[in-house]
């Protein structure tokens, strides 16, 4: 069995040619958008950029007799698009990074003996987290009234004509200040405890014995407890406040859902590929059962919590909820995606993986994960896209340019993290336990 992992030279080419490619196709969808933002060929340019018609909003527009002119928004510019995909970018890997990290915790808390081979791959996805958090907290700097409605002055100042009664509301808690300092807490807390699980991990290794495994467990308990309840802030601080006006009580599970869901794919995937270029031998395919179940599983509770504040909407049927999903619903752009989002990220896991076979043989997880991996992608895009850019959403070139620049970066730290550490936790007091795990 190989012991450490090793990244190819191969390996780094092709994380360097998929970067080149989403740099390339970035230039090439931008170089659309600012042809089609000027009106230069806009009916050639519609399909190609794949967006619907702008607004047209004015200041001069705006009713001034009203003060709550709730339905105000700034006109559209092209570098909004960019904004918008990088901020997408950046929530889904940083997500499936501490939801790595997440995984490990639980795996310590829960003093699960099944997963003591297979800890040091999430252990090396969390890897991205510092890196995201900090392109996250720059983005924020950079972007923040481009993506943020409640950032702009002029909504909480009564005698603006644009100023908004509803944002004005929520100013204690959406306000720059309090805001960023809540990102940057979040992030470094999260850093701070995967800091101490690597660390304990490490002293494991070389130690032996099970006094690193009991201070992971401790860790790994207060770490839980505090993403327990920084993971639901985070998620309405960084994508239910750009769609101000709206609230669901159930959001924070949603995010929740869409990030584990993604890293169990994620993990299961990399573990597959692993044990099919020789490493990680040791583990069976019962251990592969259980991943797969892990991912057909949550793909159902992401369901049902999507569901369940979907239905609870509909039911009420009350304007200022409803908004969200008309939004999604009655749009030509937007609907077809709404669609595929539910057939990626439900229907297909749920059909493909329903067998005993299907989730214990890689053959049929090789093709389950990368759907619901991109499935949740689409998922982001849903969320942010549309309180962003309203009518002018697209999805072409420049999307997956962007996606393709962020996936090369967080793979090249994630494959490099793989290296630093044993493949296999040899002094985990529990290997013996996932060695010989039989379901």
């Amino acid at each position: 069995m190989k012991d450490r992992f090793e990244f190819t030279q191969s390996a780094k080419k092709t994380l360097l040619f998929v970067l080149v490619s989403g740099i390339v196709l970035s230039l090439i969808g931008t170089y659309q958008l600012i042809n089609a933002d000027h009106g230069h060929g806009h009916d050639d340019a519609s399909h190609l950029v794949e967006s619907t018609s702008y607004q047209n909003d004015n200041y001069s527009d705006i009713d001034k007799s009203n003060t709550t002119n709730a339905d105000y928004h700034p006109p559209f510019h092209w570098y909004q698009r960019i904004y918008s995909n990088i901020w997408i970018n950046i929530l889904y890997f940083m997500g499936i990074s501490i939801s790595a990290i997440f995984f490990v915790a639980i795996q310590y808390v829960a003093q699960a003996g099944w997963s003591a081979g297979i800890i040091r791959v999430p252990l090396a996805i969390g890897r991205w987290l510092p890196i995201g958090g900090i392109l996250m907290i720059i983005a924020f700097l950079v972007t923040n009234h481009d993506i943020f409605h409640w950032t702009h002055d002029y909504l909480y100042d009564p005698e603006d004509p644009r100023y908004d009664y509803i944002i004005a509301g929520k100013q204690a808690y959406l306000n720059f200040p309090f805001y960023i300092s809540r990102m940057i807490i979040f992030i470094g807390v999260w850093y701070l405890f995967y800091r101490l699980i690597l660390k304990h991990t490490i002293i494991e290794d070389k130690e032996g014995g099970d006094s690193s495994w009991k201070n992971l467990f401790t860790i790994s308990t207060i770490f839980v407890v505090f993403y327990a309840f920084s993971q639901s802030v985070a998620a309405w601080d960084w994508v239910l406040s750009i769609d101000t006006h709206w609230f669901s009580t159930m959001f924070g599970w949603y995010v929740f859902a869409s990030w584990w869901v993604s890293a169990l794919a994620l993990t299961t995937y990399m573990i597959i590929l692993l044990k099919d270029n020789g490493y990680l031998s040791i583990i069976n395919h019962s251990v592969i059962h259980d991943l797969g179940k892990f991912v057909f599983a949550f793909s159902v509770f992401w369901t049902y919590i999507w569901f369940s504040q979907f239905l609870l909407i509909y039911y009420a049927n009350i304007p200022e909820e409803t908004i969200y999903f008309v939004e999604r619903l009655e749009s030509d752009f937007y609907f077809p995606i709404f669609v595929v989002n539910i057939i990626f990220n439900f229907f297909f896991p749920f059909l493909f993986l329903m067998t005993r076979a299907s989730k214990r043989y890689t053959r049929f997880l090789k093709i389950a994960c990368p759907v619901v991996l991109f499935g949740h992608f689409i998922d982001f895009y849903l969320m942010v896209t549309p309180g962003v850019l309203k009518s002018n959403g697209g999805f072409g070139f420049l999307e997956i340019g962007i996606l393709m620049i962020f996936l090369s970066g967080f793979l090249f730290v994630v494959l490099n993290g793989l290296t630093k550490l044993p493949l296999v936790a040899k002094n985990h007091p529990m290997l013996e336990e996932s060695l010989h795990h039989d379901i």
